[in-house]
């Protein structure tokens, strides 16, 4: 049985400029992303990749075409909505680990609920720290920490609200191969152990077999729609 759609995208354009200069992102891509799966978004420079998970993520608005998030139309809302929705229901980890420099790690988890003015769930947190394995690093702020650690503290910022999707964006681009490996195995193990939803975009095959499906984009069309090739060592 399949999951329903916690994001669906229809027929979705994306325009930038005017005239002779317009160039064409998204060339009317439709795809659905099931609940609790981990998607993969691989594609050459150019090809739309990005653009696309601006759009699913509603960080840019589409020229043409609807983003359902998690039952809500995101072409719908005004801008204080959309970053309502952003701060309820979606998660962020990109290359870059974007951690506050005079806060700890966990302040840092904590920071989004903080922010919401939202109580932390403790027992949801304590159970991300057990999982992201900071336990005894809690109280060491990001220049005392490897940027394998930092990047293990973005992820768990990113899940602590407990968001209906997960967006990484070559969550692994500025870190060695053994600390590639064990962010991606983290974000496996978010999927099958805690149940979140995971989008991806990445430019490598070897980080994309960690996915349960693939999605390839060229000149601003889904090109293939496959199970990833699983990467030997």
């Amino acid at each position: 049985m399949t999951s329903p759609a916690i994001v669906a995208a229809h027929d979705l354009r994306r325009v930038y400029g005017t005239g002779e200069a317009a160039v064409t992102a998204l060339d009317g891509v439709s795809v659905d992303f099931p609940a609790g799966a981990f998607t993969a978004i691989m594609g050459p420079s150019g090809s739309g990749k990005s653009t696309l998970m601006h759009l699913l993520a509603g960080l840019d608005r589409p020229t043409a075409g609807s983003v359902v998030l998690d039952g809500t139309d995101l072409t719908t809302l005004g801008d204080d909505d959309l970053t309502e929705l952003r701060r309820d229901r979606v998660g962020f980890v990109f290359q870059a680990f974007n951690l506050l420099p005079v806060l700890n790690a966990e302040e840092n988890i904590l920071l989004p609920l903080s922010i919401a003015g939202r109580k932390p769930d403790r027992e949801w947190v304590d159970q991300l720290i057990d999982a992201v394995g900071l336990r005894d690093r809690l109280s060491h702020r990001p220049s005392e920490l490897s940027g394998g650690q930092q990047q293990r503290v973005a992820v768990a910022r990113a899940l602590a609200s407990r968001p209906a999707v997960l967006f990484a964006d070559e969550p692994t681009g500025n870190l060695d191969s053994k600390n590639s490996e064990e962010i991606l195995e983290l974000l496996r193990r978010s999927v099958d152990d805690l149940g979140q939803t995971i989008i991806m975009v990445t430019h490598e095959e070897h980080s994309a077999a960690y996915a349960d499906r693939l999605l390839v984009l060229h000149d601003g069309a889904v090109v293939e729609d496959r199970a990833p090739t699983p990467v030997t060592s």
